[in-house]
């Protein structure tokens, strides 16, 4: 079993910023991908970021330039550093770990900015 426990939203003025922290513990033998997504209300959850092992990013057209997304693969940990937020960030945050052993979620962090 993996679990993902995601820590570092809150509430933030527009143009203010906040990092996310995800910690992926239990059986892990390695990690092939770690990511964001993230889900407004009544929209589909999106990619917000992702980073393979070996450092490749992808980042979704809306937040290039602001977030920065990164990995400590010693410590089963991603990062989500996000800049000059706009309210419509504004969203449930969850991070998304891709194991030989299958798609793991954890339980969201929220994420509001106000104008």
């Amino acid at each position: 079993q993996v679990q993902l426990v995601e820590s570092g939203g809150g509430l933030v003025q527009a143009g203010g910023s906040l990092r996310l922290s995800c910690v992926a513990s239990g059986s892990i033998f390695s990690i092939n991908a770690m990511g964001w997504y993230r889900q407004a209300p009544g929209k589909q959850r999106e990619l917000v970021a992702d980073i393979t092992s070996g450092g490749k990013t992808k980042y979704a057209d809306s937040v290039k330039g602001r977030f920065t997304i990164s990995r400590d693969n010693a410590k089963n940990t991603v990062y989500l550093q996000m800049n000059s937020l706009k309210p419509e960030d504004t969203a449930v945050y969850y991070c998304n770990a891709w194991l030989p052993t299958g798609d793991y979620w954890g339980q969201g962090t929220q994420v509001t900015v106000s104008s």
